[in-house]
């Protein structure tokens, strides 16, 4: 099965309202075609925003290599970075992960996202590919101060004004974070949200926090280099 089908499989799954873990595999080509099983049994997702422009994720789905789907209606707060003021900081990371978390790597991404400054309500999506779940799946080439190996097992999703989003794998304090490159990323708003305007609410979720108000006075809007 090709990536265009799994997307439009993946839509027609959504659009039936399926609520919990799907019974029967939506596996890509790429995905049945190798094991994929993580040596430390689960990973994690994280959302993260600028430290003055935050925003917060509502609702996510995700679809692992062996083809289930998971739905999050209970999701981690999404952090700010208090190292990310006018762009985003070299070592990105979320906090601490409860809920968020899958046995597989991911095939497919979709979550529904609300920003502060925008009001906005957005759909980001993404499609990942065997270099992603490789990464996940080999350990890095340093290791922890206590001799245990590094393992790529959370993925970051930057989310900054516009809908603008970034991602990464967080490694260990003092070294960079690294970027990941979905094979699609797509973010959506307005009259083309598609699960997402089942998460609009009239009016909008938030009002603008009095730090926010402060830092971006006398700023351009995005208040900052996001790309």
């Amino acid at each position: 099965m090709n990536m265009n089908k799994l997307l439009i499989l993946t839509l027609l799954l959504f659009a039936s309202g399926c609520t919990s873990q799907k019974p029967h595999a939506l596996q890509s080509k790429q995905a049945a075609s190798g094991d994929w099983s993580l040596p430390y049994g689960e990973w994690s997702f994280s959302f993260v925003t600028p430290y003055e422009l935050p925003s917060e994720v509502l609702h996510a789905r995700v679809i692992d290599t062996d083809g289930y789907l998971y739905t999050f209606n209970t999701l981690d707060s999404t952090s700010r970075d208090s190292e990310s003021v006018d762009k985003w900081t070299d070592v990105a990371f979320g906090g601490s992960v409860i809920f968020d978390k899958v046995k597989k790597p991911p095939q497919y991404i979709v979550f529904c996202w609300e920003s502060y400054i925008d009001q906005q309500t957005y759909e980001t999506s993404a499609v990942f590919g065997p270099d992603t779940w490789l990464r996940m799946k080999t350990p890095a080439d340093h290791r922890w101060s206590n001799g245990d190996p590094v393992w790529y097992d959370n993925i970051t999703f930057g989310l900054s004004p516009g809908g603008k989003v970034k991602v990464w794998f967080p490694d260990v304090a003092g070294r960079p974070s690294l970027a990941v490159k979905p094979l699609k990323l797509r973010t959506r708003s307005g009259k083309a949200l598609t699960l997402c305007k089942d998460y609009v609410v009239p009016g909008g979720t938030f009002n603008v926090i009095p730090s926010t108000q402060d830092f971006i006075k006398g700023k351009t809007y995005p208040y900052g280099n996001w790309e």
